[in-house]
C-alpha cells in the first residue's frame, strides 16, 4: 500500500494560517510527523490565491525538503505552479493531478516525461460539465488519458488513477460505484496504480473514522493499492495490516505481528 500523506494542504484552516504567516515550524512538524509514520509521499498543496500561490509553494517545498527526503506530491491545478515545483524538488516527484481535460493533458504531460514522474489522474473531465455518475462514464474518461499518457510514452505503472470516491451521504450508491470502479480499472489497467482521498466518503456523516476504515478494507479487496490518508491515523493503519492479512498478502504475517499497534492477549 503506497501512502500520500495529506496534510499539507492549503484548504486546512491551520495549514493557511501557517503559510500566511510563515509558520516554518508548525510546517516543518507537520512534514516530518507524517513522514515518520511511513508515508511514501508528502503532498504538498498550498491552495492559496492564484496571486501567490507559486511563492507559497515553492516556500513549502523549501520548509518541507528541510526536514525530511521523503519524495513530494506536487498538488497543484496550474501548470506554472508546476513547473516551478518540479526544478525545486530534491527526488523524483509525484504529481497531482491530470484528468480527461485536453488542454490539462497537453499542458502537464511534459513535465510528467520531463522528471519521469509518478501521476494521479482524476476519472473526470473538466472540459465537460457535471461529474462522471456511472463506471461507464469513468472508464471513457480514462481511455482517453491512457491514450494520451501512452502515445508520450508514459509507462502505465507511472499512473495513480483517482476513481472518484463521492460521498455516500448524498448517494446511497457511491460506495458501491466507487468499488466497482476499482474493480473495472484493475482489470483493465493491471499495471496502473489506483489511489484516491478516503474520507470523501464518510463527509456528512457521523464516526467518520469508523467510515473511513471500513471502506478502506474494502477497497482494497477490489483492488486499490494506494491512498491519499492521514499516515499518523493508527486505527486506519492496523485496519489496513489486518486487510493484507486476511487477503494473503502477508507473508507469514510478518507486517501484521510487527506493524500492528495491537496488544495481544496471551491466553
Amino acid at each position: 500500500m503506497i501512502f500520500i500523506g495529506e496534510k499539507i494542504n492549503g484548504t486546512r484552516k491551520a495549514i493557511q494560517e501557517a503559510i500566511i504567516n510563515r509558520d516554518a515550524d508548525f510546517i516543518r512538524k507537520t512534514a516530518l510527523d507524517q513522514a515518520n509514520a511511513g508515508a511514501d509521499y508528502l503532498d504538498v498543496n498550498a491552495g492559496t490565491d492564484p496571486s501567490r500561490e507559486k511563492e507559497d509553494m515553492l516556500w513549502l517545498l523549501e520548509v518541507v525538503q528541510s526536514v525530511t527526503d521523503t519524495p513530494i506530491c506536487i498538488d497543484s491545478s496550474t501548470p506554472e505552479v508546476i513547473e516551478s515545483a518540479i526544478h525545486a524538488v530534491k527526488a523524483t516527484p509525484m504529481i497531482n493531478s491530470i484528468n480527461g481535460d485536453p488542454q490539462r493533458l497537453t499542458s502537464f504531460i511534459p513535465f510528467i516525461k520531463e522528471r519521469d514522474c509518478n501521476v494521479i489522474a482524476l476519472a473526470l473531465d473538466e472540459s465537460q460539465s457535471g461529474m462522471p455518475k456511472t463506471v461507464a462514464e469513468r472508464m471513457a474518461v480514462l481511455e482517453r488519458i491512457f491514450e494520451a499518457t501512452r502515445a508520450a510514452g508514459i509507462a502505465d505503472d507511472k499512473v495513480y488513477i483517482d476513481p472518484l470516491i463521492m460521498a455516500v451521504a448524498t448517494d446511497q450508491q457511491a460506495g458501491l460505484i466507487a468499488f466497482e470502479s476499482i474493480r473495472a480499472i484493475r482489470e483493465t489497467y493491471p499495471e496502473a496504480h489506483i489511489t484516491g482521498g478516503l474520507s470523501n466518503i464518510s463527509f456528512g456523516l457521523p464516526n467518520r473514522a469508523l467510515v473511513n476504515r471500513t471502506f478502506l478494507t474494502l477497497a482494497v479487496a477490489a483492488g486499490m493499492d494506494s491512498a491519499v490518508v492521514n499516515p499518523e491515523n493508527v486505527p486506519l493503519i492496523e485496519s489496513l495490516k489486518a486487510t493484507e492479512l486476511l487477503l494473503g498478502r502477508d507473508r507469514f504475517c510478518r507486517k501484521y505481528t510487527t506493524g500492528a499497534k495491537i496488544e495481544f492477549v496471551k491466553k
